[in-house]
């Protein structure tokens, strides 16, 4: 993948990762698509960008609302021309335990984190295919690939972007859209600040884990490098990606430390 003076769309922009990403590829000229619901935030990522040497086009868009996706879309795609990627970062967390969490949880965690994001590929992916191909990058988790404490709601709808993306990989490959699945551990952002507690609430503070991440900023070098390479998986983080490996190599061993690491 090449990015130089290239059309990007990112979600998630306003902050964490998807900020960081935007700031990162700012540095090649390109036109960027910048979408979050925090329209404070986004001003600031889009000026900085702007300053780096990016053409921004900026748009508040909450991922809970398909309708407006659809707007956005179509509204988008009229005024930048051809769109080279779309990458996928808005996304909501989870800290509640099953036992606890009300089906209205489970629920808006699905439509952020699974319909929103199906529902922007779906209305760029025609796009894309009638431009001759593009990138596709969907951020998951290391609790997309397996469950994880305190994280139900949050760890099926990551599940389910790989089902979903792998087959729309599979049926589009012969229409040049290539699919990257990012899958970031622990990174200093504010996800676990925003997650909904059992009550629906903010949670509020940043897990331990977390603050002891990588960058939001090294991510992103990590990530820019997996979609260059158009890596069908992008790994992203430090020690703790070893569960990965634990998981499929050792899944023994995986099932008795998934009860006892700490979740938060």
């Amino acid at each position: 993948m090449e990015f130089y003076q290239q059309c990007f769309w990112i979600t998630g922009a306003a902050s964490g990762m998807g900020r960081a990403l935007a700031l990162l590829l700012a540095g090649y000229q390109p036109k960027l698509i910048l979408t979050d619901r925090d329209p404070q935030g986004l001003q600031e990522v889009a000026g900085e960008a702007g300053r780096r040497g990016a053409t921004v086009i900026t748009r508040v868009l909450d991922m809970s609302d398909t309708a407006a996706i659809a707007v956005a879309a179509a509204e988008v795609t009229g005024l930048a021309g051809r769109i080279h990627g779309l990458y996928q970062f808005a996304g909501i967390s989870q800290r509640s335990l099953v036992v606890e969490t009300p089906d209205a949880n489970d629920r808006r965690i699905m439509e952020v984190n699974f319909f929103g994001v199906v529902a922007l590929a779906k209305a760029l992916l025609p796009h894309m295919i009638a431009c001759g191909g593009g990138q596709l990058a969907v951020t998951s988790s290391l609790v997309g690939k397996f469950g994880f404490p305190y994280r139900s709601a949050y760890s099926a709808s990551k599940h389910a972007l790989h089902g979903y993306f792998e087959s729309l990989r599979a049926e589009n490959s012969k229409h040049n859209i290539r699919v990257s699945i990012l899958i970031p551990g622990r990174i200093q952002t504010n996800i676990s600040r925003f997650a909904l507690d059992k009550e629906g609430k903010e949670y509020g503070k940043m897990d331990p884990g977390q603050a002891n991440g990588i960058s939001a900023e090294k991510a992103a070098r990590q990530i820019l490098n997996g979609l260059r390479r158009e890596k069908k998986e992008v790994h992203v983080g430090g020690k703790e990606l070893m569960m990965l490996h634990i998981r499929r190599f050792l899944p023994a061993l995986y099932y008795r430390l998934s009860t006892r690491i700490r979740p938060v």
